[in-house]
């Protein structure tokens, strides 16, 4: 019990010792009246140990309690301040939202496949087998052990020696309890159960993670290949400009400086196509490695990117904290630290360990192994720690302190989740403003170009007319294909914002 004194009761103490005692002398089969009477006295020793113990027990005062740690944080607000919001539990299955079935395959394939998880996994593997650790503390220990010795001597004998050999065989087996009184040893498997909570919710954030790291890949190779068409489209106008302004110059009606600008002009295209070919490849590389495989630049995959509708967020920063791997892991580590703190103050309490062994020594392997010549010894010891140098004073500051640090890390946690969401909701209202307004600009862009391109035939403006009003049409196309990535990548990330599953679990069997 947490906060108030454990009273120790006698009578629980001596029937427990009787009981072993009892047990030990069946065991083994004592039934000659020497061997009972030891052990029988050897109780009444423990009894008195017993006594220690309560009066230990009773006198000890009760540990500090726990501080409150109250976090400063703001209170949660009912819904998302950034915009339109619906109090309704966001739905799972979010890459499904993007209406791309190869999007789907490659998330479930990179869940499969990629290595970071399988280190999670191994970490989970540990934490659990770590919390079997810990229960183990509560069972009794057993040992056996078993020896066999050779002793050679010499015996002067007539002025002769004489070397005499002796051998000895020793059997033993030795038992151990540490009764859990205060609740020290139960923290600890509290602790180790909250730090496997911990590990849990880590695998489901790295899961949640590399399906959005997935997500994000694709749509920026779509992006690579949108942006890699227009180069090429942008070559090809500009090659025509050149075979244009060389057959004006040769009917000599444009100047020679027109031809100059115009292969200046077709070299830089080249430029920015060999960049966009690096991107798009840079990008197929690395989505290759995020589903596991080579980055060999040899994924097929008709990447797109998606038209997105408004944004209504779903649920409310309460439902967030809920949903969120990394909140509930933090929640586990703080619980892990507040354990810890318990087991610091508890480790000043005095501690009783019971242990039990049989152990025989004999000149042959039989008598080793004679029940009647087994010695038995029950031995009770308690440990009350008087002076440590201020040690367990220290490390008990130490486990308080980090206890708080734990709470002041889940407060950060907390806003920055919450930061997270709001973020991504109103950039979603900004991007999809900036997307029109683009959308807009490339429509003039492409009807100023063509208008252009009409008056440099007729010979009323020059090459320069037309070349800036190609570049401004080749601006406001790139401009496009960027705010539709952001915007679908900002979608991407409102969604791991809230911590929602990636793929739908399959239905249980």
């Amino acid at each position: 019990m947490r906060g108030a004194s454990v009273r120790c009761s006698l009578l629980t103490i001596d029937k427990f010792l009787l009981t072993v005692i009892e047990s030990q002398a069946y065991a083994l089969g004592a039934s000659r009246q020497g061997l009972s009477s030891r052990m029988l006295r050897a109780s009444s020793r423990f009894l008195v140990l017993g006594s220690m113990l309560v009066s230990a027990c009773t006198s000890l005062p009760d540990p500090a309690p726990r501080p409150d740690f109250a976090p400063n944080a703001p209170a949660a607000p009912d819904a998302w301040t950034a915009g339109p919001s619906a109090s309704v539990p966001p739905t799972g299955d979010w890459v499904a939202s993007f209406g791309d079935p190869a999007l789907d395959a490659l998330v479930t394939e990179a869940l499969a496949q990629n290595p970071a998880l399988d280190g999670r996994a191994a970490l989970l593997n540990a934490a659990e087998a770590f919390t079997r650790v810990a229960r183990a503390g509560r069972k009794p220990s057993l040992s056996a052990s078993a020896s066999t010795s050779g002793l050679s001597r010499g015996i002067e004998l007539a002025g002769d020696i004489d070397r005499v050999q002796s051998e000895a065989y020793g059997l033993g087996l030795d038992a151990s309890w540490e009764p859990d009184f205060w609740g020290r040893i139960g923290a600890g498997v509290r602790e180790a159960e909250a730090n496997f909570a911990a590990s849990e919710a880590d695998l489901r954030a790295a899961e949640l993670s590399i399906a959005a790291r997935t997500v994000i890949a694709y749509l920026t190779l779509a992006e690579a290949r949108s942006q890699l068409d227009v180069a090429k489209a942008n070559l090809d106008a500009r090659d025509r400009i050149r075979a244009l302004t060389e057959r004006r110059v040769q009917s000599g009606v444009s100047d020679p400086l027109d031809v100059r600008t115009a292969r200046s002009t077709l070299a830089a295209a080249e430029a920015v196509l060999a960049l966009r070919e690096q991107a798009a490849g840079e990008a197929a590389r690395d989505l290759e490695i995020l589903v596991g495989r080579y980055p060999a630049n040899a994924i097929e995959t008709t990447a797109t990117l998606p038209v997105l509708g408004a944004l209504n967020a779903e649920g409310n920063p309460v439902m967030l904290l809920a949903r969120r791997p990394d909140i509930a892991a933090a929640e586990a580590r703080l619980e892990a630290a507040g354990l810890r703190a318990d087991q610091a103050r508890l480790a000043m309490r005095p501690s009783i360990n019971f242990s039990a062994s049989l152990d025989s020594t004999q000149a042959t392997l039989e008598d080793a192994l004679n029940p009647e010549l087994l010695l038995a010894r029950l031995i009770g010891s308690l440990v009350q720690p008087l002076y440590t140098g201020g040690r367990l004073d220290a490390q008990r500051d130490a486990a308080v302190a980090q206890a708080e640090a734990a709470v002041a890390d889940y407060a950060s946690q907390t806003l920055n989740a919450w930061g997270e969401v709001e973020n991504a909701i109103a950039a979603d209202a900004f991007i999809a403003r900036q997307e029109a307004a683009q959308a807009r600009a490339l429509e003039e862009a492409r009807f100023a170009e063509e208008l252009a391109e009409r008056q440099y035939i007729n010979g009323t403006v020059s090459v320069f007319n037309l070349i800036d009003a190609q570049t401004r049409r080749l601006n406001a196309e790139s401009d496009v294909i960027s705010a539709r990535a952001r915007r679908a990548i900002n979608r991407v990330s409102y969604h791991l914002a809230m911590g929602g599953a990636a793929i739908e679990p399959p239905p249980a069997p």
